[in-house]
């Protein structure tokens, strides 16, 4: 029996991602959008409240199970930010160039360039589930000033992988999926879900 479930995102990608995963254990993936539900605010200052948000809100206005991520570029010398801002960084309206030029800009003085990308993913099989279901992932890697490789979006043209020598903007599409910190959020939460 299959389950339908709504992905609170529009980004085809990331329901093209989820769907290999999820599909084999029984859900119908569908994106927020097909039931005109709009983007939910995002006013907290942690990745889990505000995918919490974002799958209740889908969940409330479809009456179906949610599942909703929250990610980000964490950078250690400007204490995790830009995290929860990753996408605005730059200002509005969202800006992948201006996000990177602002980043650049504040760790220009900074001798550590470590940081990581964060996911963290939220099923909620009711609006009001008192028990979602919660899973993270975390990649580590370094922040370089040289854009390189025309794969990804956002971040990937900076941030390097020191163990492979690419940056994610480098790797191939399923290479990323495999390591990532949303594939590994995700494979997490598929393995509760069982």
């Amino acid at each position: 029996m299959t389950q339908r479930l709504i992905l609170a995102s529009n980004n085809a990608g990331k329901l093209k991602e989820f769907a290999q995963l999820l599909s084999p254990i029984g859900f119908d993936l569908h994106a927020q959008g097909e039931f005109d539900v709009p983007e939910a605010e995002e006013p907290f200052g942690t990745f889990v409240e505000n995918a919490l948000a974002k799958a209740r809100h889908a969940s409330r206005l479809t009456g179906l199970p949610a599942l909703a991520d929250d990610s980000g570029v964490c950078v250690n010398a400007l204490g995790g930010a830009p995290g929860v801002h990753s996408a605005r960084f730059g200002g509005e309206p969202k800006s992948d160039e201006r996000n990177n030029r602002k980043l650049l800009a504040e760790l220009s003085t900074k001798a550590d360039k470590s940081a990581y990308y964060y996911c963290v993913l939220v099923y909620v099989r009711h609006p009001d589930d008192p028990q979602p279901i919660i899973a993270d992932g975390r990649w580590d890697g370094e922040i370089v000033v040289t854009p390189r490789g025309a794969n990804g979006f956002g971040y990937d043209p900076h941030f390097l992988i020191p163990a492979l020598g690419k940056t994610t903007a480098e790797l191939e599409p399923q290479e990323k999926n495999a390591l990532s910190h949303r594939g590994q959020a995700l494979r997490a939460l598929v393995e509760k879900l069982k």
